[in-house]
């Protein structure tokens, strides 16, 4: 096996035991995670792949290649647990071998192994690549979008890598609309090569080579919306336009621009993300940035094709209303890339005269991988299992399982109930006067109420004390008699898992 190849698979076996240490022990964490395996297992037990629903309502945030993902994998018979985070796993080690190999190609095989390592000791590449997020399967995109790219611009002519490319980023925007950030890298590399600096390639080729990449792009984006589109054009169905609009729209442009949660200022991603996420490399940003200048007054192309990049992702999100800790990942990639080269330069500089103090450094490095592997298994022991799943046994058992009216509820409600469930939008105003209106129609029925709202509508001596503080769970004759519901007509959704989560 060549030493190249050798290097990059013992960087992605690395990849693999940081990244999965302690794989299917952990419940999950959050929302997002209890949402996304929610709509995964929704689409598998409804039999509706192109529309995800969550409850029976549509759930139009997102694009849902990361849900066909975790569905196909229940499907296959692995454990929902577990599906739910082998996305990023196979994301994670797959970038780190692409970004190994990128470095040695554009500067040599020791480069290319800190490029690896760089990456996987970065703290953000560690807490996204264990989650249960989208974020974690769109690294996949970005990278072999950034890897095909820079094949062709920096290393080619290589037309397949830049179609490869061009399909990753359509699979990127299906995945989660900013798949198509690698495709800016033409930007710099055109500036590049008209200003003569080395390390990047002029392509002379025709329109058509060079169009056929976003041609290839929109065939990929199409495997999703052109079903999408023929589902909805032949089902004349008001909630699938609906649904269009809002995805195409509204989760995209409106959401960039005026963005209606998440909002921070423009100054967020420097000041409040980047000094935590982006550590060890933060640490080395002093030196780094010196570094970056010499390179650059020596006309190295890779240098300004690939920082340029980062700094215009940066950017990007820094101009949008909304913004998540998250958002920036894509930009880290490239951060690496451009930082492990100066590596060699700086341990010379700080441990050539103080040898003693270069076996320390080289200790805690040692330590801090090993720090994020055990933590692989300690978060288990320390989180324990989910408060809603144990929640939602309880409110099964009380409620001898008859029907249970949600309101003001999160994802884990829905994913671990355990009998027939009646809400009115999960977003939707009055949900408890419309609880209330449902209680009196269906007296068998139970509902899940919270304690902010329980004693503008119910006796609170009639309600039942869970487990949860924030919850009560209370039959209509709780009823207090105070509160009444509007004439217009209600939307209610039922739903009933076919098998519910264990």
């Amino acid at each position: 096996m060549p030493r190249r190849s050798r290097q990059t698979g013992q960087l992605m076996l690395l990849a693999v035991f940081m990244i999965g240490a302690g794989l299917g022990l952990r419940p999950l964490s959050n929302v997002d995670e209890e949402r996304f395996l929610g709509v995964a297992l929704e689409m598998l037990d409804s039999g509706e792949w192109l529309i995800p629903h969550r409850a029976g309502e549509i759930y139009a945030d997102k694009p849902p290649l990361f849900i066909w993902a975790v569905a196909l994998l229940v499907r296959l018979g692995i454990p929902a647990g577990m599906a739910l985070f082998l996305p990023a796993l196979l994301a994670g080690t797959v970038a780190t071998g692409l970004l190994c190999d990128l470095g040695s190609r554009l500067w040599n095989r020791r480069v290319g192994t800190l490029t690896g390592l760089l990456f996987l000791a970065t703290y953000q590449t560690y807490s996204i690549q264990r989650a249960g997020q989208i974020d974690g399967l769109l690294l996949l995109w970005i990278a072999l979008g950034l890897y095909g790219m820079c094949r062709h611009l920096l290393l080619g002519p290589a037309w397949g890598w830049f179609y490869l490319a061009c399909m990753a980023m359509g699979f990127g925007v299906i995945s989660k609309g900013v798949g198509f950030l690698p495709a800016l890298l033409l930007m710099p590399w055109a500036y590049a090569v008209r200003q003569g600096w080395s390390g990047v390639t002029p392509i002379h080729a025709s329109g058509r080579a060079w169009m056929t990449g976003p041609l290839l792009m929109l065939a990929a984006m199409a495997t999703w919306l052109v079903p999408l589109l023929v589902s909805v054009v032949l089902d004349d169905n008001a909630q699938g336009r609906a649904y269009l609009s809002n995805i195409l729209l509204k989760q995209t442009a409106q959401r960039y621009t005026d963005a209606w949660h998440h909002r921070e200022p423009i100054w967020y991603f420097f000041v409040q993300v980047i000094p935590q996420y982006w550590l060890p490399l933060v640490l080395l940003l002093p030196w780094a940035i010196g570094g970056w200048r010499r390179q650059l007054a020596k006309r190295d192309g890779r240098y300004l094709v690939l920082l340029t990049w980062v700094l215009m992702v940066l950017l990007f999100f820094s101009f949008s209303s909304g913004k998540r800790k998250l958002y920036i990942y894509p930009a880290l990639p490239a951060l690496v890339l451009v930082m492990a080269p100066l590596l060699p330069w700086l341990i010379r500089r700080w441990f050539a005269q103080r040898p003693r103090l270069g076996k320390w450094a080289g200790a805690m490095a040692v330590f801090w991988f090993a720090a994020w592997f055990a933590r692989g298994f300690i978060e288990p022991l320390v989180e324990g299992g989910s408060e809603r799943q144990a929640l939602m046994k309880e409110v099964a058992s009380l409620s001898q399982g008859s029907e249970l009216v949600l309101t003001h509820w999160r994802e884990g409600h829905w994913l671990y109930a355990r009998q027939p469930l009646v809400h009115f939008g999960m977003e939707a105003p009055g949900q408890t006067e419309k609880a209330v209106q449902w209680l009196r129609a269906n007296p068998g029925s139970h509902a899940l109420i919270s304690a902010s709202e329980l004693a503008r509508c119910f006796k609170p001596q009639a309600a039942q004390p869970l487990s949860d503080p924030e919850r009560y769970l209370l039959k209509a004759d709780a009823d207090n008699g105070k509160c009444h519901g509007d004439d217009d007509e209600t939307q209610v959704y039922r739903f009933t898992w076919n098998k519910p989560l264990d």
